[in-house]
């Protein structure tokens, strides 16, 4: 089933996504202060990709300090707007039966669009 769900969100918007992640993750790493924040967006660009199948978990051990002042920045600096965007077409797609399980990967790649930092995909 999630080889299917993967397949069907590719074709209907999924490579845009994937496409705005990797290339705002790139950009990001063409600075040295912009690294940890571009191999947070290529990391979201993988998830984005194929999202059926994949878990998000927290890393309560690894994270700390930084990676709560990460997650600050983050917000700030696109992090809402990106969350936003997620869940307005999380919104738009639960309207359909056939869109919520589309609406679903919206809602979980919003919560980590918002902080990423001190997550693992599985």
């Amino acid at each position: 089933m999630s080889l299917l769900g993967n397949i069907l969100w590719i074709l209907f918007g999924g490579i845009l996504i994937f496409f705005e992640y990797l290339i705002t993750g790139i950009l990001l790493c063409f600075t040295i202060i912009g690294i940890p924040f571009g191999v947070q967006a290529i990391k979201l660009a993988v998830l984005a990709l194929m999202p059926f199948g994949r878990e998000i978990v927290s890393r309560p051990v690894t994270s700390g300090f930084l990676s709560t002042v990460f997650n600050i920045i983050w917000i700030v600096i696109g992090g809402i707007l990106i969350c936003l965007t997620h869940l307005l077409l999380a919104v738009l797609l639960a309207i359909t039966i056939i869109g919520i399980p589309f609406a679903k990967q919206h809602a979980k790649l919003a919560t980590l669009a918002l902080a990423p930092f001190g997550k693992e995909i599985r």
